[in-house]
């Protein structure tokens, strides 16, 4: 059977995740049923680069394979199914009837997460909503030490001012004391002396 292939134009350093699927037609009950022993021979060329083969991989009927376009361009990602002659079906490994292919392409990393990452996401999610929590939290604490360093500042200023006031009364008081002591010495000598 010759090889199925299709082209997609990948821009460089995209991740591509494939998931792939072959069913063979099975005649007497008319559907496609998955057959043991199949294998699929998946190829991917960079079709820019003279046909420079990036994926040469042979897997079972059902699989997935990654890659990593190297440059940007168009690639030609092909699949080929065979398996080995069982009871005359087969003729040297090829398939006789027909094959259908299911194929899920992730391109680029972000939808890969999505699809098979989900829960990862979730718990980083949460993370992140309780990072954000203890964030708030931190900030409100911060408000809160600096109310309280501006309480304190006033404090400390009008503790600072009264104690300036003080000092200044004292002064005052000193000043007219020593004054008052002064005029009544100089009076209380002068009486002595005329007496």
């Amino acid at each position: 059977m010759t090889p199925k292939c299709f082209f997609e134009e990948l821009p460089k350093d995209t991740l591509v995740v494939g998931n792939y699927k072959a069913e063979e037609w099975h005649g007497p009950t008319s559907t496609y049923n998955q057959v043991d022993g199949m294998t699929m021979q998946i190829t991917v060329e960079e079709v820019f680069d003279n046909h420079h083969q990036v994926v040469n991989q042979k897997g079972r009927n059902e699989g997935k394979f990654t890659f990593t376009a190297a440059e940007s361009g168009d690639h030609k990602i092909c699949f080929k199914p065979s398996r080995a002659a069982v009871g005359g079906l087969m003729a040297s490994g090829q398939i006789q009837g027909t094959v259908k292919m299911t194929l899920d392409l992730a391109i680029g990393e972000t939808s890969k997460i999505e699809r098979t990452d989900k829960g990862k996401i979730s718990d980083i999610v949460g993370k992140v909503g309780d990072l954000k929590a203890r964030l708030a939290d931190v900030r409100r604490e911060q408000v809160f030490q600096r109310e309280r360093e501006a309480e304190f500042r006033d404090q400390s200023e009008l503790t600072n001012s009264r104690v300036v006031r003080w000092s200044i009364l004292q002064l005052i008081v000193l000043g007219i004391t020593c004054a008052w002591q002064l005029t009544h010495l100089r009076a209380f000598f002068i009486k002595q002396k005329l007496t």
